[in-house]
C-alpha cells in the first residue's frame, strides 16, 4: 500500500490554505503526519531539536504538495521559549489551524522505580509543551474560525503497557488534559487524540532492545510477542497512523471531539 502514491486516501487540496504545526516531526510517526498534511495541500511547519532532519524533511514535503513549508527548530523540554518561537511563527507564515502535540517517549521500566527528578523532562516534552502550544494558538484559530489540535499519544491511555510505567502515567495525564479542553475550547476548534499500537518507528525497535537488556528474551521472540496480540498479525505503517491523524484535521471532521482513536490493528481488548 502506497499511502503517498496512489493509495493516497484524501485530495490534494482537502486542506489547501491550512497551515499546520507539527510537533516531534523530524522521524517516525511525526515525519509521516508532516507528510500526508503536506500531500493534503496544507503548508506545513515541522518542529524538532534535529534542524538538519527537519530541512531535509521539508525538501520531500515540498515534491508532495503545494503548500509553503519550513522547519522550527525547538527543544520541548525548554518551557519558556516555546510560546515565542511559536508567536514568531505565527507572526511569520500566519495563524496555525491544525496543531499536531507529539513528542518522543520517556524510557521504560516499572513504575516504582521512578524518581520525581525522572517526572520532570517527559512532562515538559508532553504535557506543559502541548498546553503552551495550545494557548498560543487558539486565538488565532478562534479568530479563523477553524482549528484542529491532534495529540499523537498511546494506547496505553485506554490498556497501561507492562514496563512503561512513566509513559502510561504521562499518557493518561495528556488524554484527561485533552479531554477537558475538548469542554472548553470555542467550538470551531476540535481536540483529539490519535493512540499508535506497536508501529514500525525506532521507538519500538529501542523498546525492544531495552527488554533484550533487562529480560535476556530474544529481541525476534519480543517481537513476535507482540504479533500474536494483534489480530491484523503486523505492525502498523507510521502512514497508516497519519492518515487517520490527516482525517482528524479534515474539515470534515468537525463533529469528532475529545476522542482517543487507537490505530492498533484491534489489539486493544476494551470497547
Amino acid at each position: 500500500m502506497d499511502l503517498l502514491g496512489d493509495d493516497y486516501p484524501y485530495s490534494n487540496t482537502a486542506l489547501k490554505g491550512k497551515h499546520a504545526l507539527v510537533c516531534g516531526a523530524s522521524k517516525g510517526i511525526g515525519a509521516a503526519t508532516a507528510k500526508i498534511l503536506a500531500k493534503a495541500g496544507a503548508s506545513v511547519t515541522v518542529c524538532a531539536r534535529n534542524t538538519e532532519a527537519l530541512n531535509e524533511l521539508c525538501v520531500e514535503l515540498s515534491a508532495l504538495g503545494n503548500g509553503s513549508h519550513s522547519s522550527l527548530s525547538l527543544d520541548l523540554e525548554n518551557t519558556e521559549a516555546i510560546r515565542p518561537a511559536v508567536e514568531a511563527l505565527i507572526s511569520a507564515k500566519g495563524p496555525i489551524h491544525i496543531l499536531i502535540n507529539n513528542a518522543a517517549g520517556p524510557k521504560g521500566g516499572p513504575l516504582l522505580g521512578v524518581d520525581l527528578a525522572d517526572l520532570e523532562g517527559p512532562f515538559k516534552r508532553h504535557l506543559h509543551a502541548s498546553h503552551t502550544m495550545v494557548q498560543a494558538v487558539v486565538a488565532g484559530m478562534e479568530a479563523e474560525g477553524y482549528g484542529r489540535i491532534i495529540q499523537i499519544i498511546s494506547t496505553s491511555v485506554k490498556e497501561p503497557i507492562p514496563n512503561l510505567g512513566l509513559s502510561n502515567t504521562l499518557r493518561g495525564a495528556m488524554a484527561s488534559w485533552s479531554k477537558t479542553l475538548s469542554r472548553e475550547l470555542p467550538a470551531c476548534i476540535t481536540i483529539n487524540n490519535v493512540l499508535p499500537g506497536f508501529t514500525d518507528t525506532e521507538r519500538l525497535g529501542s523498546l525492544a532492545a531495552s527488554i533484550n537488556e533487562k529480560t535476556g528474551k530474544s529481541v525476534e521472540d519480543i517481537q513476535e510477542g507482540w504479533m500474536v496480540q494483534v489480530p491484523i498479525g503486523r505492525l502498523i505503517d507510521p502512514l497508516e497512523t497519519a492518515s487517520a491523524i490527516a482525517f482528524l484535521a479534515l474539515p470534515a471532521s468537525s463533529g469528532i471531539r475529545g476522542v482517543s482513536l487507537a490505530v492498533d490493528g484491534g489489539r486493544l481488548r476494551s470497547i
